[in-house]
């Protein structure tokens, strides 16, 4: 089994637990980050080696506060990563938490689930 995958959480980058056993994957926090693609490129790796065997279900939870363009990219193919896996069988799951009154973390969880074909739920929080 792939050993999990945790990125701390900084002024600009989200906090990132990827836990193999559960196969819950969690993206918390900001994610401003100078160099989005070097950032999420270690994710993409982990995502990789984990659906090598990956568990029944994998779920994503993902709670940004604040997104910029270069984030909302590599979230987008995030996603398709999922999309594929999700085709090839494996049964993936996306829920996208945002604040009650912040349009633009709403607005874009929308974007995000009408161009992809998975579960993926829209969850207000307080």
């Amino acid at each position: 089994m792939i050993k999990d995958f945790v990125l701390e959480k900084t002024v600009k980058t989200p906090y990132v637990n990827c836990d193999s056993k559960s196969g819950v994957i969690k993206i918390i926090g900001r994610s401003i980050p100078e160099n989005p693609e070097e950032f999420y490129l270690s994710i993409f790796d982990w995502i990789d080696k984990y659906f090598e065997n990956p568990q029944k279900e994998t779920t994503v939870n993902v709670q940004l506060e604040y997104i910029n363009s270069g984030s909302s990219k590599f979230i987008m193919e995030l996603f398709q990563r999922l999309q594929d896996y999700h085709d090839k069988g494996f049964l993936s799951k996306i829920n996208w938490y945002y604040e009650e009154d912040d349009e633009a973390v709403l607005e874009l969880g929308k974007h995000y689930q009408s161009m992809i074909n998975i579960p993926f739920k829209l969850i207000e929080i307080y």
